[in-house]
């Protein structure tokens, strides 16, 4: 989707710093985002792509906002309202409801640790390659309007795969809960040039990983 969370290219945001030695959780509040959001993972109530598109939707104001880590919070909280794990009450409380409904099964470190994310093998003679290594492509000019891996800057302009990573499945439908869409995955290198123009750093390049329906054939 366009939104705030595609950065790429734009400009007046200042430098991106750099923190040398930086620890894996500032503050303590981080860590336990953290070990909330991977202990609701484990129930399979959503999967990589649709956890993804819940942070891009947040309130534009908030995105730019919040740190890193106040915006898994935030994606929690409306996470766990929408498949049920709370009400917006409890939620506003820090109470639970009477009557309320426990997960089942309960969250135990057993069946954490058969969470696992399941991902099928690349290798899959099955489905076909749309494109090859070596050959020119252009990344399709869209602007979709749920969740896609596909940046803006890079929309329109030619590139060359330099890799086929195998078969993965499409974010954009796996996101929104309409099946996997199992396709291949390639590296595309663009040259600086072609994605900012001639203000770019010469003899620099940008390596996208793009799917099958990112792409189409480059015309000569």
């Amino acid at each position: 989707m366009n939104g705030v969370h595609d950065m790429g290219g734009m400009q007046g945001f200042g430098p991106v710093r750099h923190e040398k030695n930086e620890p894996i959780f500032h503050e303590t509040w981080e860590g336990r985002v953290y070990g909330i959001d991977r202990s609701l993972a484990a129930f399979g109530k959503w999967n990589i792509d649709a956890w993804r598109h819940h942070i891009e939707t947040l309130p534009p104001a908030d995105y730019l906002k919040f740190s890193y880590y106040e915006k898994w919070l935030a994606a929690i909280e409306q996470r766990v309202v929408q498949y049920g794990f709370l009400s917006v009450e409890e939620l506003e409380t820090g109470k639970a409801a009477a009557g309320f409904r426990k997960a089942t099964p309960a969250l135990t470190v057993e069946v954490a640790r058969n969470y696992a994310r399941n991902i099928p093998s690349a290798k899959d003679p099955s489905i076909a390659a749309l494109f090859r290594v070596g050959q020119q492509v252009r990344a399709r000019n869209i602007n979709p309007i749920g969740h896609t891996r596909l940046p803006r800057y890079a929309r329109g302009k030619t590139g060359q795969i330099i890799r086929d990573h195998g078969v993965y499945s499409f974010p954009d439908s796996s996101a929104a809960g309409t099946g996997s869409k199992r396709q291949h995955l390639y590296s595309v290198r663009f040259r600086a040039g072609e994605l900012w123009g001639p203000a770019a750093a010469p003899n620099s390049y940008v390596h996208l990983d793009l799917w099958d329906d990112y792409l189409e054939f480059a015309k000569s």
